[in-house]
């Protein structure tokens, strides 16, 4: 059952990402006194009493992109308006009726659903009186809230729920899988978003840095309910200009930490960069489930081989080894079904539980074949006795992580760590996916 869809509409900077982020009680949209900040359609659901409604932030109407993208920014926004069943249509009552807020008007009288104005920046009840001029706009009266002061949002949001109230809002099913789609720049993220979709959820140019939130959508695939995550390009910190590129990167992490698998997307035509090899270790670093995607493989397949590129990836970037590697084109919808299909097979192994007598058994084999290199090691060390193992239980999956009871964990330094992970991952039969290994001594119990 599809979900009422609210949509905030106005011109730039009147407060519609912070309107969204207010009623839905968290950050979701970049708010930057910049105007144009927003430019996909950034979406959320909003919950009470058993009730739900998606919540879209817009870009802002009218908005002269310094990218040259206002073209597709206006696109977004009539695709919002077009699937709204309620259109929350924003202004400033500070700066009073503008032409742009009549221009908004007209597009909106174009399309029979409800309207709700909604007159921000009203920050004490003597600018109220001043909303009278937007009536001129023909709908009705403007209701008068702050979102900087938190001035009227719940009655608001008691105004859009009596307007849905004839609409079914059944709970939305829960997203069997979440994935976040990462990269540097132009790397083709958000064109693989609208690949796997099926249609133009979000931006795409070849101007660097168009996406600047990170968007999630929601699809159904083969009866499931999957949410993709695009993320803004990541580059240097160095490079990183200002404080919008910086929330940007932040939620470009922040979606890595909240997603079930990673699509890491490298660009074939172009070398591994250092910005690759930092992003490959802090998604190594997290334990996160990983697939390396090389995209516009087209462009590249005649100067080399899958296999070659394979071996290239796994000599720079070391610690995603265990990532399984796709090829796609995402301009021609090429092997994203593949990626699906194996986003779907990693998400399993990930979440797999290991019974502990099977555990334990593991555990056995992997003590005998590395008590050798234990001891030479502790011998090399300078005495302080081997690592000893007593047993192990799994606490956590996705990622997968093991406990061990030990006799003394500092004796576990990362070679002999890394060897237990390598052997568990391959007697397991979880190669694909990272384990996290915890080790404690017995004495601690």
């Amino acid at each position: 059952m599809a979900l009422p869809t609210v949509a905030i509409i106005g011109r730039p900077n009147v407060g519609k990402s912070s309107l969204l982020n207010a009623l839905a009680g968290r950050m979701i949209s970049i708010v930057e006194p910049t105007a144009g900040v927003t430019r996909d359609r950034v979406s959320t659901l909003i919950e009470r009493d058993e009730r739900y409604f998606e919540l879209v932030d817009t870009g802002g109407y009218g908005i002269v992109d310094a990218d040259q993208l206002s073209d597709h920014i206006e696109r977004q926004i009539i695709q919002a308006i077009e699937s709204a069943q309620l259109v929350l249509f924003m202004v400033d009552i500070r700066d009073g009726l503008v032409p742009l807020d009549k221009q908004i008007a007209r597009l909106l009288r174009k399309h029979d659903l409800d309207v709700i104005g909604v007159a921000n920046k009203a920050d004490n009840a003597g600018m109220f009186p001043a909303a009278g001029e937007f009536t001129k706009l023909g709908f009705g009266e403007f209701f008068c809230i702050s979102v900087k002061n938190n001035l009227n949002k719940s009655v608001l949001l008691d105004k859009v729920f009596d307007k849905l109230a004839d609409l079914k809002s059944d709970k939305p099913a829960q997203p069997t899988m979440k994935l976040a789609i990462v990269g540097k720049r132009n790397a083709g993220k958000s064109t693989l978003v609208n690949a796997m979709v099926g249609a133009d959820r979000v931006i795409v140019s070849e101007t660097p840095g168009t996406t600047r939130d990170a968007v999630d959508v929601r699809f159904e695939k083969d009866g499931k309910t999957i949410v993709v995550i695009d993320t803004a390009g990541i580059r240097k910190k160095s490079k990183i200009a200002d404080s919008i590129e910086f929330y940007s990167y932040v939620r470009a992490t922040q979606s890595i930490r909240r997603a079930d698998v990673v699509l890491f997307l490298i660009d074939a035509t172009l070398s591994v960069s250092q910005v690759d090899k930092e992003l490959a270790r802090f998604i190594a670093e997290e334990n996160r489930t990983c697939i390396l995607i090389i995209n516009k493989w087209d462009l590249a397949k005649d100067s080399t081989v899958t296999g070659d590129y394979a071996e290239y990836l796994t000599k720079v970037l070391p610690g995603l080894k265990y990532a399984p590697i796709a090829f796609t084109t995402a301009t021609e919808s090429k092997n994203v079904q593949s990626v699906l299909d194996l986003a779907a097979e990693l998400f399993k192994q990930a979440t797999t539980w290991i019974p502990t007598a099977k555990l334990n058994k593991t555990f056995e084999i992997i003590k005998t074949e590395g008590v050798g290199a234990a001891k030479r090691r502790s011998r090399r060390g300078g005495g302080g006795g081997w690592p000893k193992i007593y047993y192990a239980t799994q606490i956590a999956v996705n990622p997968i992580t093991i406990l061990m009871f030990v006799n003394n964990p500092k004796l576990f330094e990362e070679n002999y760590r890394r060897f237990i992970v390598n052997r568990l991952q391959s007697m397991l039969s979880i190669q694909e996916v990272p384990i996290r290994l915890l080790a404690r001594s017995h004495r601690e119990q």
